[in-house]
């Protein structure tokens, strides 16, 4: 298991490098930040995060960054016990865990409501390209997941938000 200060500053000295950060960091839960499904889990289990999960979730609230969860959980009682079980809860603003059929989007839309955060100024992480395409379709820096959240898939959710936002001013100074 990573150092939980090793990753914190390595992400605090990834966050240095970028001019532009998002104001809030939006996360999936099963196969993002743990790695299991919550619905085959019972809530009396002992959950785990990927090993640099809870280090970016400290650096980014070290730097003054919004965090929240977007879970489409068919089973949001054993999530929210195990985010109680593994002291995390506090760390994040808005947390909209619940089953819908939609690609997250109404999660987006309450997580929105609740932060005033610009969909611009989000990026999200989520292991289903599905969820990652339609909420890429509301302006939100997408990144697919693929062994979870890591300091490598944290650097590339960073420079890509930052490509995203350098892409969007330019488009807007070319209205002008």
């Amino acid at each position: 298991m990573e150092d939980l200060e090793s990753v914190r500053a390595e992400a605090v000295q990834m966050m240095g490098v970028f001019q532009v950060l998002p104001k809030l960091v939006v996360f999936d839960l099963d196969y993002t930040i743990w790695p299991f499904y919550c619905e085959c889990r019972s809530k009396h289990d002992t959950p785990s995060l990927f090993p640099h999960s809870r280090g970016i979730f400290t650096a980014l609230k070290d730097q003054g960054i919004q965090t929240a969860i977007a879970s489409k959980s068919p089973t949001p009682h054993i999530a929210t016990t195990f985010l109680d079980k593994l002291n995390i809860t506090s760390m994040f603003d808005a947390k909209e865990i619940y089953y819908t059929s939609t690609h997250k989007t109404e999660h987006f839309q309450k997580i929105y409501s609740r932060t005033g955060v610009s969909y611009n100024s989000m990026l999200f992480f989520d292991d289903d390209n599905n969820n990652i395409q339609e909420i890429t379709k509301l302006g939100v820096t997408s990144i697919l997941v693929r062994n979870g959240v890591n300091l490598g898939i944290f650097r590339e959710g960073l420079s890509r938000f930052s490509q995203n936002w350098d892409a969007s001013k330019n488009k807007q100074k070319r209205r002008k």
